[in-house]
């Protein structure tokens, strides 16, 4: 009889409020696809950016439904490298210039030695 009276509920494991009149947070369900055909929904909190990649149960890297046609239809622009931003800012001659200046300027002590 003590052992049936000293029972108790784990602590923690189980709540006694119910979920009435509770409201989740918005969600936004995003499919992705994998090579293999495998198709996963995942959810995410509205507003969060979601990856454009998700690895499926498969091992193989899925990518979000629907990416393919926009990247298709997007215009794809040349990376611009830091010698073409150079160039839009500087003629060759004047780099040449630069360079003379620079190296005189290191020839006469101007600019120190790093070692």
């Amino acid at each position: 009889m003590a052992e049936r009276s000293l029972r108790g509920m784990s602590i923690g494991a189980k709540s006694l409020e119910s979920d009435d009149n509770v409201d989740l947070a918005a969600r936004t369900d995003i499919a992705y696809v994998c090579p293999n055909g495998h198709r996963t929904i995942v959810p995410f909190a509205e507003g969060a950016e979601p990856p454009k990649e998700w690895e499926c149960r498969c091992g193989q890297i899925a990518h979000r439904e629907g990416d393919q046609d926009a990247e298709d239809d997007e215009i794809n622009k040349p990376t611009r490298t830091h010698w073409d931003m150079l160039m839009e800012r500087r003629t060759e001659d004047e780099l040449k210039e630069l360079l003379e200046k620079r190296l005189q300027m290191h020839r006469d002590g101007w600019i120190p030695d790093y070692e």
